[in-house]
C-alpha cells in the first residue's frame, strides 16, 4: 500500500478521473464541514427594549435566541454569548417583529407617466422593476405583504423570492384582480376597442356566477395565493364611477364560494356603502379602502368578522398628486378629490366602534418604501402606537392564516425581526427609520453604525 502525503504526490500516482473524483469529495467535506459551522452558529440579539406585540407591552432588555431561520427562544437580560456564536448589539434601539402590509402593488409604482406604460413596457421591464421595489419595501421593514394585483409578475416575483434568487418581502399575492366588464380592474378600461376589447375570466373580468367561478379557478391555476375582487368603482381607472358596487350579490357569492373550496381567501376593494354590504355578506375577509363606510356596514362587519384595511396612505396620496395639473387623466382628478381626502375620517370611525383593522397601504399608489407613513396617520386619528403596530404583526398574520409562523417575537417563529433607533410607542415617526431587518435568520440591513 502506498501512502500519500501531499496532493502533489497524489496528481501523479493517480489516473485524471480518479483525481477529479478524489478532489470533488475534498471539496465537499469542506462545504459540509463549513456549512455545518455556519448551522451550529447561533445569533443573540441583545435588544434594549422589546415589543411584545401578544401582550401590548414593551419588554426591557431582552435577549432574542435566532437558530437557523427561527427564534429559538426570548430570554429576559442579556445573556452571555457562547464562544463560536454571533452577537447583534442592539442595546440601543427597540425591536419588534417584521412588519406586514396587507396591500401592496410591488409591480407598479405612480408617476405622472404611469398610464402610458401599459403601452410600453414589457413583461421583463416590470419584472425588474418589480424586483427592485420589493428589495425596498423589505429594507423598510416589511417582511411581508399581501400583492393586491399586477399582472401576473406578482407571482413569478414571489417564486424568485422564495427561491432566494432576489431579495424581498414574504409574498401573498392575488395574481391579477377581478372585475367585472368596465369594472375598476377592466384591464382594457380606457383604451381603443380594437385593443384587447373583450378580455374575459382568463384575463380577470367576469360577468355571472359561472364566469365569477372560472376567474377564481383561473387564478388559482396561476398560482395565486388569495383573491382580489373590485367589489365597486374605483380612483385610479379610467371609468367615471368611484363607487358604485360592481358585482351582484350572486356573482360575489360565487366568487366568494369558490374561493372558500380552493383555500384562499378573499378582499374586496370597495369604496361605496352597497359594494360593501353585498361582500361582507357574501363572506370576505377585508374590505380594502372602505371609504364610504356607515354605520351599518360597519356593524355587518363585526358580526362577520370582516377585517378592515384602511389604506389611508393612498387616499392622501392620490388627493395630493390630483392637484397637481396633468399628473392624472381627467376622469381621475374628480374621484381623487373626493374619495381620498374621506379614508382618515372612516378609519377613525371604524376603529371607535370596534372594526378590526388590519395594517394596509397600497403601496404603488405612492412610493414603494414609505409603507409607514401609514402608522402616522392612525395615530393621528386616534389609535395607540400599540395597537397600529399590532395591526401589521399580530392581527395581519391573522388575516394572512399564518399566525402560526410570523407576528410575534418568540420561540418557533420566523426570525422576523426589525429595530428602530427610538421607542415607535413614544414616536411614532421611528417606524419611517428602521435600522434593523432581519428575514428567516438572515440580515438585510444593518445600518446600527
Amino acid at each position: 500500500m502506498q501512502t500519500v502525503t501531499n496532493l502533489t504526490e497524489l496528481i501523479y500516482i493517480r489516473s485524471p478521473i480518479k483525481i477529479l473524483s478524489m478532489i470533488r469529495s475534498l471539496f465537499i467535506l469542506i462545504l459540509l464541514h463549513f456549512s455545518f459551522i455556519c448551522l451550529a452558529q447561533s445569533i443573540y440579539l441583545h435588544c434594549g427594549k422589546l415589543i411584545d406585540v401578544k401582550n401590548g407591552k414593551v419588554l426591557e432588555k431582552q435577549t432574542v435566541l435566532v437558530e437557523n431561520d427561527r427564534i429559538s427562544k426570548v430570554l429576559n437580560g442579556w445573556v452571555e454569548v457562547p464562544d463560536g456564536d454571533i452577537l447583534i448589539d442592539l442595546k440601543q434601539m427597540t425591536v419588534m417583529p417584521g412588519l406586514m402590509d396587507l396591500h401592496v402593488h410591488v409591480e407598479s409604482q405612480s408617476h405622472a407617466k404611469s398610464y402610458m406604460e401599459r403601452f410600453t413596457l414589457n413583461e421583463a421591464d416590470v419584472a425588474l422593476r418589480a424586483t427592485k421595489y420589493a428589495e425596498i419595501t423589505l429594507n423598510a421593514g416589511f417582511t411581508t405583504v399581501r400583492d393586491l394585483g399586477g399582472s401576473g409578475v406578482n407571482i413569478a416575483l414571489r417564486n424568485a423570492i422564495n427561491q432566494g434568487w432576489v431579495r424581498g418581502p414574504r409574498i401573498y399575492t392575488a395574481g391579477k384582480s377581478i372585475a367585472t366588464t368596465g369594472g375598476h380592474a377592466d384591464p382594457t378600461n380606457g383604451y381603443r376597442k380594437h385593443l384587447g376589447a373583450h378580455p374575459g375570466p382568463q384575463d380577470g373580468v367576469a360577468d355571472g356566477p359561472q364566469e365569477c367561478k372560472k376567474a377564481v379557478r383561473q387564478q388559482y391555476k396561476n398560482g395565486a395565493d388569495v383573491i382580489k375582487i373590485t367589489a365597486t368603482g374605483g380612483v385610479l381607472s379610467l371609468a367615471k364611477s368611484g363607487d358604485a358596487p360592481q358585482f351582484d350579490q350572486e356573482e360575489l357569492n360565487a366568487i366568494i364560494q369558490t374561493a372558500t373550496d380552493y383555500g384562499m381567501h378573499v378582499a374586496a376593494h370597495a369604496h361605496g356603502k352597497e359594494g360593501m354590504k353585498r361582500a361582507v355578506i357574501a363572506g370576505v375577509r377585508t374590505i380594502e379602502h372602505g371609504t364610504k363606510m356607515d354605520t351599518e356596514v360597519m356593524d355587518l362587519m363585526k358580526k362577520h368578522g370582516t377585517y378592515y384595511v384602511p389604506t389611508i396612505t393612498a387616499g392622501k396620496e392620490v388627493e395630493r398628486l390630483a392637484k397637481q395639473p396633468g399628473y392624472y387623466p381627467a376622469v381621475v382628478v374628480p374621484k381623487a378629490l373626493s374619495i381620498g381626502p374621506m379614508i382618515q375620517k372612516t378609519f377613525q370611525k371604524a376603529y371607535q366602534v370596534g372594526v378590526k383593522i388590519a395594517f394596509g397601504t397600497d403601496a404603488g399608489v405612492f412610493k414603494h418604501g414609505e409603507n409607514a407613513r401609514e402608522f402616522e396617520y392612525m395615530v393621528e386619528a386616534g389609535m395607540p402606537a400599540m395597537e397600529a403596530i399590532q395591526s401589521a404583526t399580530i392581527t395581519a398574520a391573522e388575516v394572512l392564516g399564518i399566525n402560526d409562523e410570523v407576528g410575534i417575537l418568540e420561540g418557533g417563529k420566523f426570525a422576523d425581526i426589525i429595530a428602530t433607533p427610538e421607542n415607535p410607542i413614544d414616536n411614532i415617526k421611528t417606524m419611517r427609520n428602521v435600522k434593523f431587518v432581519m428575514k428567516e435568520g438572515i440580515v438585510i440591513k444593518n445600518e446600527l453604525n
